[in-house]
């Protein structure tokens, strides 16, 4: 049985996420507005005794109920564009990683240093620690440092995929044949989960995606060890 906190988005860690469910909060207040108001009404045609046998028109009404759905489309889409454009730029980037989809499971490329590539498999549950998590816990972790702008470009090698982390406010396909682009920022340290989004084949659940958000000091740290395997 759901409860409210599964039904609720993810606590956000970057500043993308925390836009994301400022207009969530917001497009569903216009919702419980609309409903409140259009349920009222619909009260009192039901239960009002009122009625008018040469009544042919009403004007000033069909104005009023033309003009205010607009106003309310006003209202819920200059801030969806705003939010467009903020989720799409990209500005000086600290690091760039490559994205690669796979049946099933995850290659990353850190372009901006040599030797530094790894694939991403599930852990398997026979493999499993007592801390790791069921079907999402991974062999290689993708490692960024938090407070830094990360672009990502995401990309497929057989079918469609989708690269998402909801905590991150991240989510964007992997196409063969072309290369997406999205950037985000992490606010603190710490592990994010996601799965493939797409139905990607028999295995689709089974591709999860751990990002690790560590201090740029220890980032560096890992980058030099990385590049001497």
């Amino acid at each position: 049985m759901a409860t409210w906190k599964t039904l609720l988005l993810q606590d956000s860690s970057s500043p993308l996420m925390e836009q994301l469910s400022f207009f969530h909060d917001h497009t569903l207040l216009v919702l419980v507005i609309i409903t409140i108001l259009v349920g009222q009404l619909m009260l009192n045609l039901f239960f009002n005794k009122f009625t008018h046998r040469f009544l042919l028109e009403g004007q000033m009404i069909e104005i009023i109920w033309t003009v205010l759905p607009a106003v309310t489309l006003i209202f819920i889409a200059l801030p969806s564009l705003r939010l467009i454009y903020i989720l799409d730029e990209v500005n000086n980037p600290i690091t760039t990683i490559k994205t690669i989809g796979h049946q099933w499971y995850w290659s990353y490329e850190y372009s901006d240093f040599k030797n530094i590539e790894f694939d991403s498999y599930m852990i398997p549950i026979n493999e499993m620690k007592p801390f790791n998590f069921r079907l999402l816990d991974v062999d290689n972790r993708v490692v960024i440092p938090f407070q830094s702008q990360i672009r990502m470009l995401i990309s497929s090698a057989d079918v469609i995929h989708s690269w998402t982390i909801p905590s991150l406010g991240v989510k964007i396909d992997a196409s063969p044949g072309r290369l997406n682009q999205i950037s985000f920022t992490s606010n603190r340290t710490g592990l994010f989960y996601g799965q493939c989004s797409e139905i990607c084949g028999a295995n689709h659940s089974f591709m999860p995606i751990i990002v690790e958000s560590i201090n740029p000091k220890f980032y560096i740290k890992w980058v030099s060890k990385m590049m001497e395997i």
